[in-house]
Parts: structure tokens; sequence; C-alpha cells
């Protein structure tokens, strides 16, 4: 089943919306703190591509390709690669910065995923995420426990019950303190890999 993720159309129009309430300026913070040679992970229709400050070198990685093709009419000049977050197609250290931005839900292996991120970051390098997690109330969090697999069905594979935060702490990842904040169950972080 195809599903909601995988609807271009119909995924910018929700983004969309909550752009316009707060989802905007969270993902201004998300590509603001980008150096160097960038990596957008889970690119999806590109709705970061355009807010890159100019003269960073951004590539955008996407495993659906009508998403991709979406990403392409709204940044024509980004080179956009068709992939997976757990088999990224570059070598070891040749990205500064790794943005992630409502991707890590969707990724079949978080693990393998936050591995190869790390794997691609140049020493120095940081990564900067913007998701939405599993709740920290706990009948809340039962509850995306129980609509898990009907949600991750229709969305074509969001998980909306994930602990994120943890993962990429599991990863090797020191998450910073200066920028991260939460707003229900998003939140938005930076993290360097562990020396």
């Amino acid at each position: 089943m195809r599903g909601l993720e995988q609807i271009p159309w119909l995924y910018d129009t929700l983004c969309a919306v909550l752009e316009r309430l707060w989802l905007g300026e969270w993902r201004r913070w998300l590509v603001a703190g980008a150096r160097g040679r960038t990596l957008d992970v889970g690119t999806g229709t590109g709705r970061n591509l355009p807010r890159y400050a100019p003269g960073l070198t951004v590539i955008g990685i996407e495993p659906v390709w009508a998403t991709l093709a979406r990403a392409r009419r709204r940044a024509p000049r980004v080179p956009l690669v068709q992939g997976r977050a757990e088999a990224l197609p570059f070598r070891a250290g040749a990205f500064d910065t790794v943005v992630s931005g409502l991707c890590f839900c969707s990724v079949a292996d978080p693990a393998r995923g936050f591995a190869e991120v790390r794997r691609v970051l140049a020493p120095g390098g940081g990564l900067r995420m913007l998701e939405h997690v599993r709740s920290r109330t706990p009948w809340k969090a039962r509850l995306q426990d129980r609509l898990q697999p009907f949600w991750t069905r229709l969305s074509g594979g969001c998980h909306p019950n994930r602990d994120t935060e943890r993962a990429v702490e599991r990863a090797g990842f020191a998450i910073e303190p200066e920028g991260q904040e939460a707003r229900g169950d998003m939140r938005r972080f930076a993290a360097r890999p562990d020396a």
C-alpha cells in the first residue's frame, strides 16, 4: 500500500499547513546551523532545500522517486540522489553537516541509518534533527504503541512511537543542549559524534 508519505502533493499540503502554524520556524532553525558540505537525509519533497544559506554545498537523498521529482522542481540546482539512510552512497567523512527533518520515523532500520550518518560525517561534523517522537506521557505513549501498526501502514512507513533521541545517543552521538527544544511530541536538536 502506498502511504501518505509517498503521495507528494498530499504530504506537501499537510506540511504547508503545519509550517504556517509553527513548523516553518523549526525548519529555519534546522537548516540555519548547517555548515560546509551538507547532506539532507530524507529530503522528501525538498521543503528544506530553498532554506539553506547561499554558499553551502547541499545534496539531498530520498528513497521515493515521485517525492524526489517534486524536490527537483523545488530546488533544480541541488544534486539529488535516490537512496536510503541505511546505505548512504557517500564516502566516509564526506559531510560537515547532516540534516534530517521528519525522516527517521520512517527509516526501516534507524540504528543502521544513524551508523551511516556517523560514518559520512567529517571529524567535527554535526547532525541536526527535527522529528516527532514517542510521547513522554505514559498514556499517550501506550496509545502510540497501539496505533503504530495502523499508522505505519497508512502513512507508508512512519512509526509515531520511536524514541529518536535515545536512538541518536545509542548510536554514539551527544545531543547538545543549545537549540534543543520540545513541543508536544516534536523535537529539534543538534548532536555531535562522541569522541
